[in-house]
């Protein structure tokens, strides 16, 4: 094992997905979530939405009819997307040189996970943040909280988020007490986390991949965004309709679904108190 230090790795950058028709992306990540779009002008095909001065979410268009999975990537924070690689490289893992990234802001690399997930490292350039103005903050959530991966080999996924990379568990649940279905794998240098998503059928269907592969935003008050939610979508609208509920961990969720079906979570913070 090489003695190369391990840059920090300071929480979730972004999630990189791919939509069908990026109008009606834009109408579901802007529009309702209320995000402003943070990319230079001029790139037509990609829609990059920014969910405070250090995250993003990041859409590009071209997803094929036949295609279930819409994730194409989950990104991590570093201070130095070079030592990142040498880091990497020392550990044994296939990785190109640090490139320029137009849709996250700064430089970035690329590895991919033992589950064939796209994985970036990217150093953040200054002033890549959400724009500033006298207009309105129509932000339901400024944060990203966790994003979620399939896992089908958890032995496998911990050699390299835990063993290598220095995440570590801080908790794990089911949908009953007795089977675990999720394990939150928190970064080493910050409080967001990886939730793997364990999977064990064979063949996971588009349906499924897209509650699998989430993203979950925290906001302070449930109650507050669910109104939001409805003040913004329209009774033929599935979003409109959508339902809080106390999870596993205690924690009151509201899941709402993107055009192309992907997952996103609203969480609070903090459990419930009884």
């Amino acid at each position: 094992m090489s003695d190369q230090p391990r840059p920090p790795i300071n929480g979730i950058a972004h999630l990189a997905l791919q939509a069908s028709d990026l109008a009606k992306a834009r109408r579901f990540y802007g529009d309702l979530l209320g995000y402003t779009e943070v990319a230079p002008a001029g790139r037509p095909h990609v829609a990059v939405f920014g969910v405070n001065d250090r995250q993003r979410l990041i859409i590009h268009d071209g997803l094929p009819v036949d295609r279930d999975e819409r994730l194409l990537a989950l990104a991590f924070e570093t201070a130095s997307a070079d030592a990142m690689r040498t880091f990497l490289q020392a550990r044994g893992q296939q990785v190109a040189d640090a490139v320029a990234d137009a849709d996250a802001g700064g430089r970035q690399v690329e590895v991919t996970d033992p589950d064939g997930h796209h994985v970036r490292f990217i150093e953040r350039a200054p002033n890549s943040g959400v724009p500033s103005g006298a207009g309105e903050d129509r932000r339901i959530s400024r944060r990203i909280l966790h994003a979620g991966l399939t896992i089908r080999d958890v032995a496998a996924a911990d050699r390299f988020y835990r063993d290598a990379l220095g995440f570590s568990e801080i908790w794990r649940g089911g949908r009953t007490p007795d089977v675990t279905s999720w394990i939150n794998m928190r970064v080493p240098d910050a409080t967001e986390y990886l939730e793997y998503m364990l999977v064990t059928n064979a063949r996971v269907d588009r349906r499924q991949l897209g509650t699998l592969h989430h993203v979950a935003l925290v906001v302070p008050d449930m109650q507050e965004a669910l109104l939001t939610v409805r003040s913004r979508t329209t009774i033929d609208d599935a979003n409109h309709l959508a339902t809080p509920q106390i999870g596993r961990n205690n924690r009151w969720q509201l899941n709402l679904y993107d055009p192309d079906g992907t997952r996103i979570e609203f969480m609070e913070p903090w459990p419930t108190r009884d």
